[in-house]
Formats: structure tokens, sequence, C-alpha cells
């Protein structure tokens, strides 16, 4: 009976512990958009923790959303990834990245132009530099188009507006949700469930 005790005690001071250890907390920085649309379709992907909407890219300090849209900042508007890659690798988030946007259209996704929904990713590190340029050429590889997608180290994210974070649970039924983000959402979720996901 002690035995057991004694087994039962260590098992549980070690396991949290080495659940702990191997949750390893990463962030990736990407722009397709509409941030509200990354956003959304980031949320659902098994292993992202969170997902901030916000400005990068640009000369700006601290911008505003009206100043982004202007045009005249250089930023576009992004969303920072917090992930687990002990859960998702930083390989599949950059393969789900192109079922979420189009790479191939310079400075617009669908209805919105400018240069704020520039495709681009932000890289933090070499690895994610090396990981996003051997993206970037697979991809190429299965596109008639060319990819336009900007590849710029990350200097500094700005996060946007509060009213601006997790936009499509907060206002389902906003005109732009309904036609634009929950188009995408819908895709996001057959891609999730799609062997794609699970290779």
């Amino acid at each position: 009976m002690k035995t057991l005790l004694l087994t039962l005690l260590f098992c549980a001071l070690t396991f949290p512990m080495t659940a702990y250890a191997e949750t390893k907390t990463e962030t990736l920085v990407l722009g397709g958009g509409c941030f509200w649309c990354l956003d959304a379709t980031y949320r659902l992907v098994p292993g992202v923790q969170d997902v901030v909407c916000g400005y990068a890219g640009g000369s700006v300090p601290n911008p505003t959303y009206r100043q982004v849209c202007s045009g005249d900042t250089g930023h576009a508007e992004v969303v920072k990834v917090v992930y687990d890659s002990a859960q998702v690798s930083l390989e599949k988030l950059l393969e789900f990245f192109w079922t979420v946007h189009d790479p191939t259209t310079l400075n617009a996704q669908g209805n919105d132009h400018g240069t704020q929904y520039r495709s681009i990713i932000l890289y933090t590190s070499d690895a994610q530099k090396a990981a996003a340029e051997k993206a970037i050429v697979a991809e190429q590889k299965k596109l008639s188009g060319k990819i336009v997608t900007e590849l710029l180290p990350l200097k500094d994210f700005y996060p946007a507006e509060e009213y601006h974070q997790d936009y499509f649970r907060k206002n389902p039924g906003q005109g732009y949700c309904q036609f634009v983000v929950k188009t995408k959402v819908d895709k996001a979720k057959k891609t999730l469930k799609s062997p794609f996901w699970k290779e």
C-alpha cells in the first residue's frame, strides 16, 4: 500500500512538469488581406493559443487603423499567431496560410485593395525565414500565377485597437463578416478536416 501511494505521488508530481516542459510557445506574424479573416481562421487551428490583430511592415510608430487605411504608413494589416510548436509546426501554419488567402494578387484580396492588404510574412529568426522561403517555393509549384508575398524581417508589431480583436466572433452578423470572413472560415474548417491537415 505504501509503495502504491509513493508511486501515485511520484506520478502526480512529475506528470504536470513533463507536460509543461513539452509546451513550447512561438509566434508567427502574417498578413493576407483584412486581418479579421486571418484572425478568425487561425483561431480554428489546433495548437494555436492566441491570435492578435495588428500592424507591421511600415515605418510609422503606433499607427491607428485610420492611418493604416490611408496607405501612407507602409504598414500591412497582420496577425500575430501564438502557437504551441509541440502541437502544430511552423511549416503547417505556413501551408495553412496559402489556403486562406490568395498570394498571387498584389496589394489586394477580393474587393479589398491597398498596400495594407498585401500578402506578407514577417520572420523573427533565420529558421523562420528559411521555412517561409521553402514554403513559398513549394506553393509556387502548385500555382499558375506568381506569388507576390513579401518576406521581411519583423521590426515592430503594433497591436490593433481592441475592437478589432476576435472581431468575427464578436460581430458574426456584421455585413463584411457574413459575406467575406464567414466564407473564409467555412473554407478553413473544411481544410482542417481534410487529409491535407492530417498528413
